[in-house]
């Protein structure tokens, strides 16, 4: 069967901010497996991971998490029509930026790297 791609479209916001749950969900934490039992699924996941990976630049700057908290707000502002301050209970926001810094930084594309996982 001949596959056609499928194009997805997202603004950088949404691109950002996504790029950064995929990780928490599927580096940071045995998350994935509880959310998606079917491993056929992870195929796709990766793939999307790996193409905002390579996509955005900001996974590597040092204000990560910065701009990463404005991409939401503005993600919020636009869904909601308000600011508000939800994060996760006991989320440090320091720490995790660089950890994903690291991690992408020498992982490259997880859908190519980390298919075998």
């Amino acid at each position: 069967m001949d596959e056609e791609a499928i194009t997805i479209k997202l603004t950088h916001d949404q691109a950002f901010v996504l790029s950064d749950w995929l990780y928490q969900v599927m580096f940071q934490s045995d998350d994935l497996e509880g959310i998606v039992h079917d491993r056929a699924v992870w195929s796709p996941i990766y793939s999307i991971s790996g193409t905002l990976d390579k996509t955005l630049s900001e996974i590597f700057m040092p204000d990560y998490g910065l701009r990463l908290e404005a991409a939401k707000q503005r993600l919020r502002v636009d869904l909601y029509g308000e600011v508000d301050e939800s994060t996760a209970p006991g989320q440090d926001m320091t720490d995790a930026p660089q950890a994903h810094q690291i991690e992408r930084g020498t992982a490259g594309n997880h859908g190519e790297s980390d298919r075998g996982r």
